[in-house]
Order: structure tokens, then sequence, then C-alpha cells
């Protein structure tokens, strides 16, 4: 990904001119199957080790974590709850999100076109400050150099760099796929339509969980359900979208959806729990 807009550290621009994309995804919809993981993988060139048990040095753009209300049976529940980049845009969206913020060599930055966090890795240099400052953990560093199957090769996306050691990458809403809907568009003289531009973990979704969309744009679904409105009527049916850790006014575009009480403080209390791989981990390679 390299779109580099250069507004990262602008105060107050905010989004009223511009499209700010996000998502939202049904928790209690989603079913864990995992597909949206392995439909980003293969969309992104994420590469993947024979023994990926070491969370510490694995990759996973879109991670799925399982909670549960921590009650015997028959009061147990469990939920499943996908976490990709938040692409936070920061207190009043003004583009310090907290990664881009600690950057010192503006490779990651904010784009007031779009929302989006990019990430461009010919600068990065591995510093990881950005990993430390992401409360969200949904940054990874390369260990070692992407490694393939040779019978994989021929399978990997042209539209996406494949990373080198020692940098950081995470996930970019498939930012590729909307660079290209957008020469469609404009080779066709028309605005983009929301269909066109759809994230891969959204289409690979079984249970339609994943709804993706400009949550500026009253016309995309995604504003229709943070706003609770639909052509005059509710589509929640009661239910408020939350997002996690939003004590910390980091502004994020991923809205979660949830008829249980619990699966909110849960959710929040697996990424206080969840530790960031600051530490080399020893043995393995890929």
């Amino acid at each position: 990904m390299g779109e580099t807009q250069g507004h990262g550290h602008q105060e107050g621009h905010g989004h009223a001119q511009g499209s700010k994309y996000g998502m939202v995804i049904d928790l209690d919809k989603c079913t864990g199957c995992g597909a949206c993981m392995v439909a980003c993988m293969a969309e992104n060139n994420v590469p993947t080790k024979p023994d990926e048990t070491n969370k510490l040095d694995t990759i996973t753009w879109m991670r799925v974590f399982k909670l549960s209300n921590g009650k015997a049976f028959p009061e147990a529940e469990t939920c499943y709850l996908p976490r990709p980049c938040m692409h936070c845009g920061g207190k009043h969206d003004a583009g310090h999100s907290p990664c881009v913020s600690v950057c010192p060599a503006t490779a990651t930055d904010y784009s007031y076109k779009t929302g989006i966090v990019s990430q461009i890795y010919t600068r990065c240099f591995g510093c990881r400050y950005c990993m430390g400052a992401c409360p969200y953990k949904a940054r990874y560093f390369n260990w070692w150099d992407p490694k393939f199957p040779a019978d994989m090769k021929e399978y990997l996306s042209p539209d996406v760099s494949v990373r080198m050691r020692g940098i950081v990458e995470k996930c970019s809403f498939c930012f590729h796929r909307y660079q290209r809907a957008m020469d469609r568009a404009f080779y066709e003289g028309r605005e983009l339509e929301e269909h066109e531009y759809q994230t891969a973990c959204t289409q690979a979704c079984p249970a339609g969980a994943i709804t993706f969309g400009d949550l500026n744009n009253e016309r995309h679904m995604v504003h229709k359900v943070v706003n609770d409105k639909h052509e005059g009527h509710a589509v929640l049916q009661g239910r408020k979208p939350f997002r996690l850790l939003e004590e910390l006014d980091t502004n994020p575009k991923v809205y979660y959806l949830s008829a249980r009480d619990w699966v909110v403080k849960a959710g929040n209390a697996s990424l206080r729990e969840t530790k960031p791989a600051t530490k080399k981990p020893s043995g393995g390679h890929h």
C-alpha cells in the first residue's frame, strides 16, 4: 500500500468533504469460521508457517478472538470477535491515530480522502513504535523474509507487494481494491459505487456478518447501520453499535453489533490482556 496524502498531522481537518471508509461487524452473526482470516491472507499475500501456534511471530491482519461469558453450562455463551486494523481517526478525526503520531519515518499516514491509515513499507525501518502505540495490537513485525510454498507462488496477488524482513505491516482495508475500482470509475467518468469497493473479508464471510462502506455516505449500508436509519425505519432492533476501547478517543472506524451486554466488556478485556509481539521469538524460521 503506498497512498501518501501528507495530511497526517493537520489539525482539525476532519472528513467533511471526503469519504470515511469503515466496517460494521455483527457479532451475533459471526460463527468464528475463520473465512475472513483466510480470505485476507490470500488477498494480501500474508505468509504462513507450518506451525502457527507461536502468536509472537505469526502475522494475521484479520484475527478472530474467541470470547466467553465465563459461566458454566447451561448459562455458558461463546462469541467470536474478528479484529482488523481499526483505522483510527484520533480525537475529532484530526488524523492523530496512535500509530501515525509516533512513527518517526512517516511510514504510516492518515488519509482524509478515504479515512484509511496507510503503511508505506519502503519507508519503515522496523522501530516498532507503532506496534507499541496501537491499543488494538493490529500491527505485526516481519521477523523473517516471507517464504511461500513453490506451488503457491503463482497464486500471489500482483496488486499487493510482499513485505520484507524487518518492517511492520497491517490490514489496509484492501486498499488496492479501492485503487482499482477508482481507476475504473474515473475512466468511465462516474462516481464509485458501494459494491465496487469491498474488502476480501467482507465478501468471504458466509454469514454476512461484515458490512463495509463509506461511513460518510448516507446511501451506504454502514452509514445506515451506525446511524440506525434506513428508509425512515430503525435497522438495529434496539441494538446499539459499539467500538472497542472507546475511552481512549482513538475514534476507530470498525463498529460492532451485539445484543449481549457481556460481549462489549469481554471484547475490551481481550485486547487489554493481549501482549504485543515486541520480543524476538526463539527457534523456527520462515
